[in-house]
């Protein structure tokens, strides 16, 4: 049992690794993004064409898919192995032509799809048809993503997580190659990283063949959806993707209403937005990622003990880096993004409102991680409808939020009104937690009030000393645009390292083992 303890404790640090490495590619990315293109209308018409592919792949792959592929590979694994291969084969190859329909109507109604997701895009302004024209070319990405998505789902299950996690870097890779080298060729240099996007999806695809062919399930696709297996995915799925679609709503609407602030404001969320992603890769998603097939094995294997114990630990280790990191953000949120961000084409305006929705978005980074990990409670034990309905409680908050804000901004057109954006995303994350958080107590799954337990409030204590800290050594610099951009990223790092000491040392005064962790 210590070994499997040990095996789980040393996938989340490989995954988590992994991600770090990947988050630290994409800021490499974003910080050319914002120094060679700023936050302008060409950047806000790239990132809408960005984002609605990557909400198809959430929705598709990564969310409803993989959420309902793995428990059911993980039974073919453990109690049907000789249909495993036959299993692989014909969800493939229905994935492939659903995506392929998907991806063909995309193309040719793109100007539909983008009134849809940016309705502030009017067919007189620059931003729709440059929007159009990209989304053309970023949308056959669903289709190679969402394959290198499945593949990941059998790596995880056969405990390959190095692969699956740094995979993403190929992204920010093709990405800053195009932003450096290519934007010459283009009339309009921004089209060059639509074609990153779509060579990306081409190549995170095919490097993972030979690791599938190591593992002898490299199979060709098969079309019939009459396979049980594949019967059984898509029973799972089609709540999973009300489910997953639902989480996803959330950022689109806060795009879909963004579009309609003043320009900029797009690229204002997306920056802050990524910064939150970092953390809630590197923690929540690597912790998720890693007990997903854990805790499907050990309820398949009925084994309900270590199954309980295994959440409630990974809902403890969410809550001891999420807090911390929520209030990290906060603090050091304008001093982030001058560092990062505030060069070339990017200007303190810029910095500003950023830095207003990144506070926003971290308000929520403690529920987004949670989420990630909750959901897994549902998801393991192949229930996809309870998500669902928690789900549409929360998105509906956020629309509501979100049209609130809009319709005050139509009126008295304020600053910032893009953060509230991002509030309203922040408190619906936290909503949805709550209930999921209550219904897995109720069925007794988990086992003390986690969330509200004495060990959270010490984790709270911890991480307010750790802000009194910061707020202490940010006194002595006075004006940091003034600072050469290796002094703020020396002193960045030196703040970030001391908070996380601070933190760490409040930790072990309160009694706190690393160790007590261990998932």
């Amino acid at each position: 049992m210590q070994d499997h303890k040990n095996s789980l404790v040393k996938s989340s640090y490989i995954v988590g690794g992994m991600t770090f490495i990947s988050r630290i590619s994409g800021f490499i990315r974003d910080i050319i993004f914002a120094n060679i293109f700023g936050a302008s209308n060409n950047t806000d018409a790239f990132f809408i064409a960005f984002k609605i592919p990557n909400f198809f792949r959430r929705l598709f792959a990564e969310g409803a898919f993989i959420q309902s592929f793995v428990p059911v590979l993980n039974e073919y694994k453990v109690k049907n192995p000789i249909e495993l291969k036959k299993f692989i084969s014909f969800v493939q190859g229905n994935l492939a032509l659903i995506l392929f329909i998907i991806v063909l109507l995309g193309i040719t109604f793109s100007e539909t799809i983008i009134s849809i997701f940016a309705p502030g895009f009017t067919e007189s302004d620059s931003r729709y048809m440059l929007a159009s024209t990209m989304l053309e070319i970023t949308f056959p990405y669903l289709l190679f993503i969402s394959l290198t998505a499945m593949s990941a789902g059998i790596f995880n299950t056969f405990d390959k997580f190095f692969l699956p996690a740094i995979t993403p870097v190929v992204l920010n890779i093709c990405l800053i190659t195009a932003a450096l080298f290519f934007t010459q060729i283009f009339s309009d240099p921004i089209i060059s990283l639509a074609y990153g996007v779509l060579i990306a999806g081409v190549i995170q695809y095919l490097i993972q063949l030979p690791l599938l062919y190591k593992l002898d399930l490299l199979v060709l696709p098969k079309i019939g959806f009459a396979f049980q297996g594949v019967n059984k995915v898509i029973k799972l799925m089609l709540p999973v993707m009300l489910g997953t679609a639902v989480i996803q709503i959330n950022l689109i609407v806060d795009s879909i209403v963004a579009s309609m602030l003043s320009t900029g404001s797009i690229s204002w969320l997306y920056y802050s937005d990524r910064l939150v992603e970092f953390p809630l890769g590197v923690f929540g998603i690597a912790i998720a990622t890693v007990i997903l097939p854990a805790l499907s094995k050990k309820y398949t294997s009925e084994n309900i003990n270590e199954y309980k114990n295994t959440l409630n630990k990974s809902i403890n280790l969410s809550i001891a880096f999420g807090i911390p990191a929520m209030i990290g953000l906060i603090i050091l949120s304008d001093i982030i993004i001058i560092t990062l961000f505030q060069y070339g084409s990017f200007t303190p305006i810029d910095t500003l409102m950023s830095a207003w929705s990144l506070m926003a978005y971290a308000v929520g980074l403690p529920a987004f991680i949670l989420m990630k990990v909750l959901l897994t409670g549902f998801f393991s034990r192949q229930d996809t409808k309870t998500p669902v309905k928690y789900g549409i409680i929360a998105v509906i908050f956020n629309i509501s939020m979100n049209l609130s804000v809009l319709a005050y901004y139509s009126t008295y057109e304020f600053e910032g009104a893009h953060a509230f954006l991002a509030l309203a995303t922040s408190l619906s994350a936290w909503i949805q937690v709550l209930l999921l958080h209550n219904k897995l107590k109720k069925d007794g799954y988990i086992l003390n009030a986690t969330i509200f337990s004495m060990q959270t409030l010490q984790v709270f204590v911890c991480s307010l000393v750790m802000l009194l800290v910061l707020i202490y050594i940010l006194s002595f610099v006075s004006n940091w645009t003034q600072l050469e951009y290796y002094i703020r990223g020396i002193l960045l790092l030196f703040y970030i390292s001391i908070g996380g000491i601070t933190y760490l040392i409040s930790m072990y005064f309160f009694g706190f083992r690393f160790k007590e962790f261990y998932i």
